[in-house]
């Protein structure tokens, strides 16, 4: 706090406006929320830097072909650099997705089923792989900007949309909510280009958790059908 007296010179009163107002610039400047771009790069910083991620997730998609159906399903995923990833639904039926860097299995419990194929080609058209792993380039791969028809900055989140530079088969637009307390992913809403959408909801996400390399395996129980690709 500042005492003023009649020795107070006008010279000295200019310089301690002049310093109030460029403290009040930059508390202002420091309030003012990130950019789109700046939200992405904080995510390609972080997701790079992990070894490995997990998290509990809640998945809904909605089909648009034909009559519009919705899906649901929840469980959890961990991801683990370089090419590993793990996948377990609990509902609404059990299935595993594993990949090992080399071959993904897909065991679908219901159906008595083990589908065994190549991961190169999965793990670069997966999305959610590319994503959490940093193996991508938001910047670059994608076009960054606030939602057009919803608010970017909310009171616990910003959110941005991600429309990629260079056309994806499976991937028209990507809305990604970061919680602004912890700047971790809450919400991953993948669009096709037929309308449909996948929305990916994540909690408990944890980093650097070391899982060994047999995490990353599967055997089906006696009977299952192995289909391979």
């Amino acid at each position: 706090m500042f005492l003023f007296s009649k020795r107070t010179t006008p010279l000295l009163l200019s310089h301690l406006i002049a310093s109030f107002l460029l403290l009040a610039g930059t508390l202002q400047a420091a309030a003012a929320p990130p950019t789109p771009e700046e939200i992405a790069a904080g995510l390609q910083q972080q997701y790079e830097a992990a070894e490995s991620i997990s998290a509990d997730f809640n998945q809904q998609t909605t089909l648009q072909l034909g009559s519009s159906r919705t899906r649901k399903g929840a469980g959890s995923v961990v991801i683990q650099k370089p090419g590993k990833m793990r996948w377990d639904y609990t509902a609404p039926d059990p299935q595993v997705i594993i990949c090992d860097g080399k071959t993904i299995t897909i065991y679908l419990e219901k159906a008595n089923q083990m589908i065994v194929g190549d991961a190169e080609d999965y793990l670069q058209s997966d999305v959610t792989y590319t994503f959490f792993t940093g193996t991508g380039d938001i910047i670059r791969d994608f076009n960054v900007t606030a939602p057009a028809d919803e608010p970017f900055d909310t009171e616990r989140s910003y959110r941005i949309v991600l429309t990629p530079k260079q056309p994806h088969p499976h991937v028209a637009t990507l809305t990604v909510t970061v919680d602004k307390k912890t700047s971790l992913l809450k919400e991953l809403i993948i669009a096709d280009h037929f309308g449909s959408l996948t929305t990916m909801t994540f909690s408990n996400m944890q980093f650097n958790i070391p899982y060994p390399d047999d995490y990353f395996s599967f055997t089906p129980p006696p009977g299952t059908e192995i289909i391979k690709n």
